[in-house]
């Protein structure tokens, strides 16, 4: 079919947008997640998994795993060709048509920023067709800002045409104003963060054309910004936090609200979403292996994203750091325990009495909907009640034969509705937000307590959003040292974002356009010892079974490919590559 006949009716016009659409990521699918690179998980395969050779830093400019830079150009070759033709389409109205053509503009600028925040700076066709008459040779990546600035002009206008609403439900999902907008609050606020507003590491680097590919300065109004793109979208007034409306006990309200992001279809907190109506690809890698039919227990938090949910009373972080043999320096205001037993504990949400370790008492309402732990029944009883122990020879047991197996103690429950009765394969669906109305909380309130007139009250209002929905106090109240106090603001703001938006592959990405990666992604990993023989011994911590993260500079940004260098002879390389 030549592009004349592509244009000619609307059926092939829409499956060509429709194509367009299809290069958006599955990040929820560990090929393509950042989740499993990142220190809020740790995902149990240990042969033939894309992550473990990022992970132990033996990556290369020639290794093909997450490498996306061929794959996105495509994709936005694909746009640009949908950009200059669907005017053709004289089936669809002018008002289509130009939906149509900010749809596939938004498209093409998510694209883009997301080759940015993997990359860095890349090269920009604009609205180019590439040409293959262009010398390979003079070809090298735009600065920093440059791109920048294209992606937040893509945006504006495409959020200039595009619906409010998507008012047929038969179209939910695709891109409205407020997805567009939405993304340039995230890449406007990733552009205000340390790694690309004038870090010392790639200070002095110059493309081909003799240009600076990185802020060679730190520019504090890029905060300023940042903290009006988000305002602009909390100001369309369509989207709220969702909040389940049956519960009324508070706490149980905040369960089943954070529950409900995933499990209520295009709730109103959902901003730029996928619906996946099959849970079975995410599900069976939750569940453990044993004790239900189909488990693989592979996707597990990591020990650190689980000691940093706050406690439920005092509002207050638990784990203020590590000591060098990894064990926890606890905040001694929070209540929390990490040793000992309660016998008789009611599972807040399944309400099966287990003997709980105290570690998994008192905490978050967003922990117990998210953390399926060791000595838990399983979610529901559509099989019969069902223990779930890790430990060797426990019901779950470490080591089993299959290979699948969890290896931290803990499995990952968010997105498995205990309605389904997955035994009888009954996996459910759910959302998969892209974007959502926390993270755009969460976004205004960092450029506010960063931005040069910094608005600390704002700051303070928006994170409590987030934990009011939660059942949490103010943050004020369980840390009233914060007032006045900036660093501790940041760092508070970034345990909430870490704890909130735990899965929604932003982790990855916000240790390192905060420059701590170094830090938070490298050195030893640690459990609970699932090599212990029995329940009680197998909550003690461990390095010996998780393997550890190897971060070092040059991992900030990912290397351009080998093929790139190869085609492009002149194209800069990354720093340390």
């Amino acid at each position: 079919m030549t592009i004349e006949e592509a244009f000619d009716k609307r059926a092939t016009t829409e499956r060509y947008l429709a194509q367009v659409y299809s290069f958006l990521p599955n990040d929820y699918e560990a090929k393509e997640s950042t989740t499993p690179r990142s220190d809020e998980a740790y995902y149990s395969w240990i042969a033939w998994a894309p992550y473990l050779g990022h992970n132990d830093g033996s990556w290369n400019p020639s290794t093909n795993l997450y490498h996306t830079w061929s794959y996105n150009y495509k994709g936005i070759h694909q746009a640009s060709i949908f950009i200059e033709n669907v005017d053709n389409c004289l089936e669809l109205s002018q008002e289509e048509r130009q939906h149509a053509k900010a749809e596939a503009r938004f498209i093409r600028a998510y694209l883009y920023f997301m080759m940015v925040q993997q990359y860095g700076p890349v090269y920009i066709w604009g609205d180019k067709i590439p040409d293959l008459n262009i010398k390979n040779e003079e070809i090298d990546r735009h600065s920093l800002d440059f791109c920048f600035d294209f992606i937040n002009s893509e945006l504006e206008k495409a959020a200039k045409d595009l619906p409010l609403k998507i008012q047929d439900p038969a179209w939910y999902g695709r891109a409205t104003k407020g997805a567009a907008l939405a993304t340039r609050a995230r890449m406007l606020l990733y552009a205000a963060r340390p790694l690309f507003n004038g870090c010392d590491l790639y200070k002095g680097m110059k493309n081909y054309y003799g240009d600076f590919l990185f802020p060679q300065v730190p520019d504090p109004s890029k905060w300023t910004k940042a903290a009006q793109a988000a305002k602009d979208v909390i100001d369309l007034g369509i989207y709220k936090l969702y909040e389940n409306s049956e519960e009324t006990d508070p706490f149980q309200k905040g369960i089943k609200s954070y529950m409900g992001i995933y499990f209520e279809k295009w709730n109103d907190e959902l901003i730029f979403a996928k619906w996946e109506s099959n849970g079975w690809l995410w599900n069976v890698r939750c569940n453990p292996p044993l004790v239900v039919k189909h488990g693989y227990g592979g996707y597990a938090p990591s020990m650190k994203l689980v000691d940093t949910y706050p406690m439920e009373k005092s509002g207050r972080f638990p784990i203020t750091n590590y000591q060098t043999d990894g064990a926890p320096i606890i905040d001694p205001l929070s209540g929390y325990s990490d040793e000992g037993f309660i016998d008789s504990y009611v599972h807040p949400i399944d309400k099966f009495t287990i003997k709980a370790h105290k570690s998994c008492v008192g905490r978050d309402a967003r922990f117990y909907a998210s953390v399926l732990f060791n000595g838990m029944y399983w979610i529901n009883t559509f099989q019969g009640k069902k223990l779930v122990t890790f430990h060797t020879g426990g019901t779950s047991t470490y080591n089993n034969k299959s290979g699948d197996f969890c290896k931290v103690g803990y499995l990952w429950r968010r997105m498995t509705d205990p309605r389904n009765d997955m035994d009888n394969n009954k996996w459910g669906s759910f959302s998969w937000p892209y974007i959502r109305l926390a993270e755009v909380y969460l976004n205004y309130a960092e450029a506010c307590n960063e931005k040069p007139t910094r608005d600390e009250a704002s700051a303070l209002e928006y994170i409590n959003k987030i934990r009011n929905r939660s059942g949490l106090n103010d943050i004020e109240e369980a840390y009233p040292e914060v007032i006045g106090n900036q660093s501790l603001l940041r760092e508070l703001i970034r345990k909430e974002r870490m704890v909130e938006m735990a899965f929604e592959n932003l982790r990855y990405y916000d240790i390192r356009t905060w420059m701590i990666a170094d830090k938070e992604s490298n050195g030893p990993r640690y459990g609970r010892n699932l090599l212990a023989t029995n329940y009680e011994d197998s909550w003690e911590r461990t390095d010996q079974i998780c393997l550890p993260l190897v971060f070092q500079p040059k991992h900030y940004l990912f290397p351009i490919h080998q093929s790139q260098l190869d085609e492009m002879k002149n194209i800069t390389q990354n720093y340390g590559w």
